[in-house]
């Protein structure tokens, strides 16, 4: 609850949750969260709220040295363990997509530098670990780009472009995509989902009009659901995706992609560990190998 108590001093010292935002890099919601979530672990309201003011009440007040204690005693700790060998914890959250591969390449390369840092990874979808981020409840967050602008405290480093294809049955004939679109049943991305609304503006800029019979997220089921032969998908060309039943077909010159990023407080502090775990990620990236179509029978 560190961080929690930070943010209660600089409420305190500032008098409103928008100018301690300010100062800690946070947003308004993200400071009003975190005051939330002090306040419920320790029982009782802090700040007595008004419509532009949050001022302390008997409790804040009581309170206020010791969170200030508390903190310097923490910075004390931290300063001393940096003496040695660097310790303490790490949260990333991190889409499904890129946990057996990607993040695994970059925690071994992290790991061999700070073996003491202790990692956790906190799963989720990619507007769920977006919302996370800016709360502060996670440290950096492994997703897909959002197709809206991000707040001004939050920066983006792309790491890999994942080409969106059109995933038919093996045993359907080959068409043009646009036909095979137009006539078949149409197992969609989930429109909720980053992906998914990248799928869906593709669809809505192209004037197609699809016939649906499934929506959901994961791309694994997604697939698996088309290579039974249940219809046909615009889904990201993942890496290490079990081609086993299906034909992916380029969308050509008509082609477009998912981006998968880090999304952060950018830039880290220069030395910080979360600043090495991007180094990590990014060189995690650079070795990956994207999956190629693969050979198309001759019509």
């Amino acid at each position: 609850m560190i961080k929690e108590f930070k943010t209660f001093i600089a409420v305190a010292r500032d008098g409103t949750f928008t100018g301690a935002g300010t100062h800690l890099g946070l947003t308004q919601s993200a400071v009003s969260a975190q005051i939330k979530r002090l306040e419920e672990y320790l029982g009782v309201a802090l700040f007595d709220r008004g419509a532009r003011a949050a001022v302390l009440n008997a409790h804040g007040r009581e309170m206020l040295p010791q969170a200030e204690e508390l903190v310097a005693m923490a910075e004390r700790l931290v300063t001393t363990a940096g003496a040695g060998q660097v310790s303490g914890s790490l949260r990333i959250g991190a889409i499904a997509s890129v946990q057996h591969d990607l993040l695994v390449d970059a925690l071994g390369r992290f790991r061999a530098v700070y073996p003491d840092v202790r990692v956790r990874i906190v799963p989720g979808v990619s507007l769920s670990l977006l919302g996370q981020v800016d709360a502060g409840e996670v440290d950096m967050a492994v997703l897909i780009r959002p197709p809206f602008a991000l707040p001004p405290e939050l920066g983006w480093q792309r790491l890999l472009s994942e080409p969106v294809v059109l995933a038919m049955p093996q045993a359907m004939p080959l068409a043009p995509w646009r036909d095979v679109l137009a006539t078949q049943p149409f197992i969609r991305y989930d429109r909720a989902s980053f992906g998914g609304r990248v799928v869906d503006i593709f669809l809505k800029k192209h004037r197609i009009n699809v016939h649906e019979a499934v929506e959901l997220d994961e791309i694994d089921a997604i697939a698996n659901l088309v290579r039974h032969g249940l219809g046909v998908a615009l889904l990201p060309q993942l890496r290490g995706l079990d081609l086993a039943g299906l034909r992916l077909v380029p969308l050509g010159e008509h082609a477009f992609h998912r981006d998968i990023g880090i999304i952060g407080r950018l830039p880290f502090d220069n030395g910080s560990v979360r600043e090495k775990m991007a180094e990590c990620l990014v060189a995690a990236a650079l070795t990956e190998t994207q999956p190629q179509p693969q050979p198309q029978p001759r019509s």
